[in-house]
């Protein structure tokens, strides 16, 4: 990252409208990487007091207990991510629209929340970058998709690009493919858990400590997803040389594919991705 990034950032004031862990997560990625200090970061919720003094105890981020108030944090912040909870999103973005002023940029990482459905509760002329980031991003290892409104600037994208990449990659979309990203990488990590879950469940069927089941489960895991990453070679490529014929790796496959998994991984990524359509057009309902 360029030094002309990382002090436009540095003299940004950040403030997080949602103080749950996606957005401690993006705090923690700009603290750890040194690309804001704590002081320059605002937290803020509806009425959780006990969670904003943890915030401020474990980063050093300002909340509302060090003096300040909520209003004060949102008019003076140069970026301000809306994370709260979708069901209490539009009540909350239309209550904040009279603080703003049409410099600030606002980074949305709600899900199925639209640029347009934002813009006609804040202003069609607000930078405001629309995000799908995941829960892989609270140890850094996220997978963020940003679409931008008309109205962001070239160094407000790379100020964007810069805080997303503290907390992982990111993939630039088309704000069409946005329920597509919910689909993949959004709801991603839960797909690989819920299989593990499945490798946990066999491991103890077959004898295994739960211990040692699930050491080797974990690294078999993270080594498949390195292996994939390090050679870059396609997955099935990779497959096709652990897999010897009539041997026990086919074995496994040819009744996990009879079972029919290939099919419901599939469809349950497209069931991910039209939910996520679902839940933007009621939130979209409830502004009209």
């Amino acid at each position: 990252m360029s030094h002309i990034i990382q002090t436009d950032i540095s003299s940004k004031r950040i403030c997080f409208f949602g103080a749950g862990s996606m957005a401690e997560a993006i705090a923690r990625g700009l603290i750890h990487e040194k690309l804001v200090e704590p002081t320059m970061i605002s937290m803020l919720n509806r009425s959780n007091e006990t969670r904003l003094n943890e915030l401020h105890e474990r980063y050093g981020v300002q909340t509302i207990v060090q003096g300040s108030s909520n209003e004060a944090y949102l008019r003076e912040a140069d970026i301000i991510f809306l994370a709260m909870k979708p069901k209490d999103a539009v009540e909350a973005i239309a209550g904040l629209a009279p603080l703003l002023h049409s410099k600030q940029l606002i980074i949305s990482v709600i899900a199925g929340l639209s640029i347009t459905s934002m813009e006609r509760l804040l202003s069609d002329q607000q930078p405001i970058v629309r995000s799908m980031p995941n829960t892989s991003s609270t140890i850094g290892l996220g997978a963020t998709g940003i679409s931008y409104s008309d109205a962001v600037d070239a160094d407000q994208r790379l100020v964007t690009e810069a805080i997303f990449k503290s907390i992982g990659l990111n993939a630039i979309v088309d704000e069409s493919l946005q329920t597509s990203i919910t689909g993949v990488s959004g709801s991603g990590p839960a797909y690989v858990y819920f299989i593990m879950e499945s490798m946990l469940k066999a491991a103890d069927e077959l004898g295994l400590e739960p211990d040692m089941a699930r050491e080797l489960v974990v690294q078999t895991v993270l080594g498949a997803a390195q292996m994939v990453k390090l050679t870059g070679e396609a997955p099935e490529e990779l497959r096709r040389k652990v897999t010897s014929p009539n041997g026990t790796t086919q074995a496994a496959i040819e009744l996990m594919a009879q079972g029919g998994l290939p099919e419901a991984i599939i469809k349950g990524m497209h069931r991910s991705a039209t939910r996520a359509a679902e839940i933007g057009a009621d939130m979209e309902r409830s502004i009209l």
